[in-house]
Order: structure tokens, then C-alpha cells, then sequence
């Protein structure tokens, strides 16, 4: 079970990094990052702000050693300390190596203990080289040096540099061994383990990843049987709950220790904080609020969200009565920084609105008939898991395909992919063509109140 630190960055901040850090003349450069910290099971450092350190203003600039003024540590001091910020001292290595040098180790000697004396945090150094690869260390008390496990881009392409990796290596091929091996190390949230989810859970659980966490609040029932993997007649008879049914299936197929069933609301505040701790968030919900949870969640903690709906609507034809208009499918892949769920109108305060009064008033029978698999017919049990499969399955491929690209286009090409069984086709959203509105929420991780809902705070 990987247990280690991660440095997480969003593409923008990645991009401008790597644009000032190699401005051509084969010289380091310098640049600091401030970030906000989650601590779950493991230390998230969640980069939130980008400090230049201009060239004209070092000391010197060589092949393999920079100098710059203290000014910009007493910026960043300033800057940090309000909100008790790390800070992470990032300089090039033109020459390529993802190691650090000894004039590394004697920099860091000299500026870490006046960062903590200035901000009691975790505070680091990384090294980016040419290729944009990044290796970081933190150091806990100003002395004692760790690695930081994983450093992670979650943009249009999701990138992973390793502590123990080089870039002497071939990259990873998709749906290869080299997959697998990357999967091992990496923890993945599924949010709604019913007829999508747990398909995505099967998936994610055969795709070999380290931990599974699965979140759903509901249990199981007969008319579920029929589109929920791994159910069993006995389970629905006792109404065991989704998560705990689905966890003892990974078990069997996996070994202990993979899946961590969480059996409650992700609008509670344990689920979201649990979900914060994950490389990749499933969304495989059913409602508006949870969908609305979950893109917070994404982007308060920088995490890849990949969103999933199905739908069959209908329409009344007037010689055959209500016939099916299509069978359809979307996935959205939302990166932190990046267009959310929102900006994309997967949901809106009127829609969330009129679910809430859904909740209040049962009897809204209409209202809630038309949320169903099937608009305007009433299915206690359809018959959707071929739908279900199609499209988690192209959920997970989203996925892949972020991790190891393997597509004719790019990836920002695919923000959104719809597809219709009945029209037989698929269509694709650019991000670029996504209106996308402030973000105030990004890389806030823990900030009170979480995720801005003042109801999810503890009293």
C-alpha cells in the first residue's frame, strides 16, 4: 500500500513552470510554489500559487547552479504565512538529471530553516528538467530530508513522475504490464456503487489499483439485481449495503486491504474527506448534489474527476404510443484547473433546486419519474446493464487514455464524449470550447468551511 507524500500540480501552473524554468539558454532558473496541504492517510501538497524569480535579478545563472535574492524567500514568507502554506523551491536542472546535486543539498541547508522559522509548515525543493518531469523532497522539521513519492500533473494528459523513476525509460505503454504496475500505486474513489459504479469498481479492481474506496450510502434490494455486479439473491433478502457487498468481492478477488467500503453519503463530511485522499474520482451518482459534491471535491484536492451518466429518453408517437427517442451515454473528464461539472451544465442551482424539493415532497411523483433510466415510463427494475457496461467501460477508458495516450488526437479534444446507441454514433466536446468561470475553490483542499458549505463543518 503506497503511503507517500504527493505534490500535486494543476497544467496551468505545470505549464508556466516549465516556461520560465527553460527559457532557452541552457541555464537554471528559479521559481517558488506555494501550496495548501491535505493531510488523509497520506500528505497532499496541493499547489495554489506560482512565484517567478526573474533572471535579470540573480545573483548568477550557470549550467549547474543558480543564486537568487532573498527578497523572493521573504515574498514567499509573507505570502504563506497567512494561510500556513508550504513552500516548495523549484530550480532546473538543464543538464537533465533528476537528482539532487550537493550544491542541492548545501542551498537547501541554508534557506529551509529560515522558511520555518518564517512559517511553521512542510516545506521542500523540487527539480524540473527539460522533458517537464518533476522530483521534490520535503523536509519535516527544517533538517530531516524525505522524498516525495509522486509528483502528478492532472491536465489534458495525466503525468506521473516517481521518486524511483527515470527518464532514461521508454514511456509506458497502455495496457501493458507497465500499466498495471503504475495502477499498483495509486488509489482510486468510486462514488455510487450501483448499476455504472459497479461496473467502474469491477474494472478499477481488475485493473490492479492499490486501494479501491467506495462510497454509497444505499443497500442492496431485488430490483437491483439485475445491473449491480457481484449482487446475490441473499444479499438483496437481507438488505446488505452496496459498499460492504462489493468490498468482500474485491476481496475475494484481489486479497485484503485493496477496498475501503465507506457506507454513507458523499455529502457527508467523512466521505468527502476520504475521497480527498484518492489519485482519481469515478462519479457514478444518480442525483445533482452529488454530482455537485464531487466536482468540488476535484477541485479543492486537485484530483481528475470522470463523471458518467446514461439516459433513455422517450417520446409518445401517435400510432405506436411511447416509444424510446435514443439510448445514450456521457462522460466528462474534468481536470483541476480546467472546465468543471458546472461550467458544463451537468448541473445548476435550478436543477439543484428542484431536486431538493424532490426530497422534501415525495409525492412529486412526476418530477421524479422523469429522473429515471427510462423518461416517462415507470421501471422499478430496467433492464439497462448493457447500457451500464458501455458506458463505464468508456468511462475507465477516459481514463486510461489520460495516463497513456494512446489516441490519434489529443486529449484535450475529449472533455466531453457522448455517444447514442439509437443514432449509432459518437460526438466530442473540446475543452477550449467550454465556457469556463472562476474557480475559487481550487487547490483549497481543508480550508474552512469544506469544500465552501458551511453545513459540512464539524459543531
Amino acid at each position: 500500500m503506497s503511503t507517500g507524500t504527493r505534490l500535486v500540480l494543476t497544467q496551468e501552473i505545470h505549464a508556466s513552470l516549465r516556461e520560465h524554468l527553460f527559457p532557452g539558454d541552457g541555464k537554471e532558473a528559479a521559481a517558488i510554489l506555494l501550496c495548501n496541504r491535505h493531510t488523509g492517510t497520506r500528505l497532499k501538497l496541493l499547489s495554489k500559487e506560482l512565484i517567478l524569480v526573474p533572471y535579470e535579478e540573480c545573483k548568477s545563472r550557470c549550467v549547474n547552479s543558480i543564486t537568487w535574492p532573498g527578497s523572493y524567500l521573504e515574498k514567499a514568507i509573507d505570502a504563506a504565512s497567512a494561510a500556513s502554506m508550504s513552500v516548495i523551491l523549484v530550480h532546473s536542472h538543464p543538464d537533465g538529471s533528476l537528482e539532487f546535486s550537493d550544491i542541492d543539498d548545501e542551498s537547501d541547508a541554508q534557506t529551509m530553516c529560515s522558511l520555518y522559522q518564517g512559517v511553521e509548515a512542510i516545506h521542500g525543493s523540487a527539480v524540473m528538467v527539460s522533458t517537464g518531469a518533476v522530483r521534490a523532497r520535503i523536509y519535516t522539521d527544517g533538517e530531516q530530508c524525505e522524498s516525495v513519492e509522486l509528483v502528478t500533473v492532472a491536465g489534458d494528459d495525466i503525468h506521473y513522475w516517481w521518486d524511483d523513476s527515470t527518464e532514461s525509460h521508454p514511456p509506458t505503454m497502455a495496457f501493458s504490464s507497465g500499466m498495471t504496475a503504475t495502477f499498483k500505486r495509486l488509489k482510486a474513489a468510486v462514488i455510487g456503487v450501483s448499476g455504472t459504479g459497479s461496473v467502474v469498481a469491477e474494472q478499477v479492481t481488475r485493473l490492479g489499483f492499490a486501494e479501491i474506496l467506495l462510497i454509497d450510502h444505499d443497500h442492496l434490494e431485488q430490483k437491483n439485481l439485475n445491473r449491480i455486479l457481484n449482487a446475490t439473491f441473499d444479499d438483496a433478502l437481507t438488505g446488505r449495503s452496496k459498499v460492504e457487498m462489493f468490498a468482500e468481492a474485491i476481496q475475494r478477488i484481489r486479497g485484503e486491504g485493496i477496498a475501503h467500503p465507506i457506507q454513507c453519503t458523499i455529502r457527508s463530511r467523512n466521505a468527502i474527506l476520504a475521497a480527498a485522499d484518492a489519485d482519481v474520482i469515478f462519479c457514478c451518482v444518480d442525483t445533482y448534489q452529488a454530482r455537485m459534491i464531487a466536482d468540488l471535491i476535484a477541485s479543492a484536492f486537485l484530483i481528475p474527476l470522470l463523471d458518467v451518466g446514461v439516459k433513455i429518453p422517450t417520446h409518445v408517437h401517435p400510432e405506436d404510443g411511447r416509444v424510446i427517442t435514443d439510448v445514450a451515454g456521457r462522460v466528462d473528464y474534468v481536470k483541476p484547473g480546467g472546465s468543471t461539472l458546472a461550467d458544463r451544465g451537468v448541473y445548476t442551482p435550478e436543477l439543484l433546486y428542484k431536486e431538493h424539493l424532490r426530497t422534501v415532497n415525495p409525492q412529486d411523483y412526476e418530477d421524479q419519474l422523469a429522473r429515471g433510466y427510462i423518461a416517462g415510463v415507470q421501471e422499478e427494475a430496467p433492464s439497462v446493464i448493457t447500457l451500464n457496461m458501455r458506458a463505464a467501460s468508456a468511462c475507465v477508458s477516459e481514463f486510461i487514455a489520460r495516463c497513456f495516450p494512446f489516441r490519434e488526437y489529443p486529449n484535450s479534444r475529449f472533455a466531453r464524449t457522448r455517444f447514442s446507441l439509437a443514432g449509432a454514433e459518437e460526438d466530442y466536446t473540446e475543452e477550449s470550447e467550454i465556457a469556463k468561470a472562476p474557480n475559487s475553490r481550487l487547490g483549497e483542499g481543508c480550508k474552512k468551511p469544506l469544500l465552501g458549505l458551511p453545513e459540512l463543518e464539524d459543531h
